[in-house]
């Protein structure tokens, strides 16, 4: 397998001009590593997978991948395998006449094909399969096949564009285990891109999270998800996402707090940097607590039953909120509930730029 450098790769469609569909991305990937692009349709997360791919020629910037600098290649000297949304099947083949295509292509010896092949089939379940052709799948099915197609080739690189956006729910699940079940065995250095960000936080050894061809924060799942980098981070990661309220930062008897209109909240000291007037306050929905005698409560709207967990929508103080509990059976549209926001839990963005305004651990000990 190999490491993957994306240095300083840009993607205009219009010339050296612009519009950029991807500006400046810049991401070393370690051999071995899943990484997950993730972002709104349109963010140019495909765009750099086809780069990497060969399918779109990057307009500026190098793309080395394992020490070769492949930038100029095309797609078949970079030794990448891709995964496309739509399978790419050849209808009139066998499930093993499309594993095999590729290597038949390369010229491959007849029986290394039909070692590779049997293997990749064994690992994917599909050896009973092998002489069905495409429209005889599921759509589960189907994608195992052009897994096992990219399976075969032993690739550097594996690049998989949305392959689980075409396939329900349920399997949705199935096929992101069977995914991660394959990453673990291989250790291949994989890139998945999804507009999904339940699937990149699942899957994903770091996550990219990507906004008008830009990189917004580069992370491990729970680091984007405990410390968002801007508001577009923190309000893309999580679901239910994140409240997020606009205020001043005001100094309440010594203490530093954020009002907005008759809600008044208390953030930590040694935690953000205070010198922004106008903040924005932000509290994931599970992070809200039910607390007797608090002075915030709220009047509930909307009340969701997802098993384990309810969900609320309501107003506190004038403000538009969710909050999710574990199981409560009693609550109904139209209760008062006490809430409490845990100093612990709070996020504090400044409203102008959308940054975060979390100090470093670095800035909180030269604080302290």
């Amino acid at each position: 397998m190999a490491r993957i450098s994306l240095q300083h790769v840009s993607k205009s469609f219009g010339g050296e001009q612009g519009p950029w569909a991807v500006k400046d991305f810049c991401l070393e990937i370690e051999d071995g590593e899943l990484i997950v692009f993730v972002g709104p349709s349109g963010c140019g997360k495909s765009t750099t997978l086809r780069m990497i791919a060969g399918l779109d020629e990057a307009t500026s910037g190098a793309i080395v991948i394992g020490g070769r600098n492949v930038t100029g290649l095309p797609p078949k000297d970079r030794n990448v395998a891709m995964v496309f949304q739509n399978y790419a099947l050849y209808p009139q083949k066998t499930v093993y006449d499309n594993m095999a295509f590729g290597l038949h292509v390369r010229g491959e010896d007849k029986q290394e094909i039909d070692r590779r092949v049997r293997a990749a089939a064994a690992s994917l379940d599909l050896e009973a399969l092998l002489d069905r052709k495409p429209r005889q799948l599921s759509g589960g099915q189907m994608q195992r096949v052009a897994l096992g197609r990219a399976l075969v080739r032993d690739p550097d690189v594996f690049l998989l564009d949305e392959p689980l956006s075409n396939l329900d729910a349920k399997l949705r699940v199935k096929m992101r285990e069977e995914i991660a079940t394959l990453h673990a065995r291989l250790r291949a250095t994989m890139i998945f891109v999804t507009h999904d960000q339940v699937e990149a936080m699942t899957l994903g050894d770091r996550i990219v999270i990507m906004r008008d061809g830009v990189i917004q924060q580069a992370g491990k799942p729970l680091e984007l998800y405990d410390t968002p980098a801007n508001t577009f981070v923190a309000g893309f990661i999580g679901s239910p996402e994140m409240n997020l309220i606009d205020g001043q930062l005001i100094d309440e008897g010594g203490r530093m707090a954020v009002r907005s209109g008759d809600l008044t909240i208390s953030i930590p000291e040694r935690t953000f940097t205070t010198n922004e007037g106008t903040v924005t306050l932000g509290i994931r929905p599970e992070h809200l607590v039910i607390a007797d005698g608090s002075p915030f409560e709220m009047t509930v709207s909307l009340v969701e039953q997802i098993g384990a967990q309810t969900y609320l929508m309501g107003m506190i103080a004038g403000h538009r909120m969710r909050a999710v509990f574990d199981r409560r059976d009693g609550i109904r549209s139209g209760d008062k509930v006490p809430i409490a926001f845990p100093k612990e839990r709070l996020h504090l963005f400044a409203s102008a730029s959308g940054a975060t305004l979390r100090m470093s651990e670095a800035d909180v000990k030269e604080y302290s």
